[in-house]
């Protein structure tokens, strides 16, 4: 008797589980931006918001929740009902990143979340002061290797400006040094006032000041060109291999939300992402769509946790 029992209830489970997907939503849904309203992940948060409220047929809304980099906003995520009511926008900084730089993270980029899908893709491109008499990856490694004494900018101790470049330095053996500003704006003045001779910066920010003239484009960060900056070449192409830092923004919800769940958001963002007015919003952001399955993100996730640790580690990289 008691086995009968076990094995309807064990039954009515299995059974509950897609049932409650079918049923699935039934109240509006939440996307944690953790970042401030304005950057690219709140602005393909709002995107996907309106897309899914059109596909779900549920209101979907955007909360900001930022600082401390994105980790304020994750962990309030990581620490939601997993019910499907409560997705997250997540990056190379909240789940590639801090892992390998925060000690003390309050949540586990790969234990406390279940991947949905990766939605956008831009790479670094490092680029070159006009007065810096750089034109190439590898005039840099020459003229590096001579004994030139080269400052590099970033946005910050830590960030992917700064370790894109320290991931250069590594592969092509040469002396960098490094001048932490507050962010990629302040970076991009003093680069192109020549104060600062280099500096890396994902293809968004950078594209304006190479297009306008103001800065030299010498390397894109990725195994293929952009197609942002198609004339200019990858680091790879140059002769430096492994230089691959590629910025991503994805979609996330709580570990332990129903699989089937996850399904549904996962096959309704990979129709969103074939749709002609959102391709055309994400290239006016300079963003190239993903399209990768839940398990494609889960384990390109796994991945950018491994390499970060190591160029983290590399670079001796400390942040307390």
């Amino acid at each position: 008797m008691f086995r009968r029992h076990f094995v309807l209830a064990l039954g009515g489970t299995a059974l509950s589980s897609p049932a409650f997907a079918q049923a699935w939503p039934t109240k509006p849904i939440k996307i944690i931006v953790p970042f401030p309203p304005g950057q690219s992940t709140d602005i393909l948060a709002r995107l996907m918001a309106d897309q899914l409220t059109r596909v779900l047929g549920q209101q979907v809304i955007a909360e900001n929740r930022p600082g401390a980099g994105g980790s304020i906003g994750a962990d309030i995520a990581a620490k939601a009902t997993p019910d499907g009511y409560t997705l997250v926008m997540v990056t190379i900084s909240t789940h590639g990143i801090a892992p390998a730089i925060y000690p003390k993270l309050p949540y586990d980029s790969q234990k406390d979340f279940a991947p949905i899908a990766n939605i956008g893709l831009t790479p670094q491109v490092l680029m070159a002061s006009l007065k810096s008499g750089i034109g190439s990856v590898a005039e840099l490694v020459a003229k590096a290797k001579a004994g030139a004494d080269f400052n590099y900018g970033s946005s910050g101790n830590g960030s992917a400006s700064h370790l894109a470049v320290e991931m250069l330095r590594s592969a092509a053996g040469i002396k960098l040094t490094h001048v932490p500003f507050k962010g990629n704006a302040d970076a991009m003045l003093a680069l192109q006032a020549g104060d600062i001779q280099l500096m890396s910066d994902a293809v968004p920010g950078a594209v304006g000041p190479i297009n306008a003239g103001k800065v030299k484009a010498i390397g894109i960060a990725d195994q293929r060109r952009s197609p942002f900056l198609p004339d200019v070449p990858t680091i790879a192409e140059q002769g430096i291999q492994g230089v691959v830092a590629i910025g991503w923004i994805g979609l996330s919800a709580p570990a332990r939300t129903p699989e089937p769940i996850l399904d549904k958001i996962s096959a309704a963002v990979m129709g969103i992402l074939k749709e002609p007015e959102v391709l055309d919003k994400m290239k006016g952001l300079a963003f190239v769509p993903a399209k990768e399955s839940r398990q494609e993100f889960e384990a390109y996730i796994a991945l950018e946790n491994v390499k970060w640790k190591k160029i983290v580690h590399d670079a001796g990289v400390k942040i307390e």
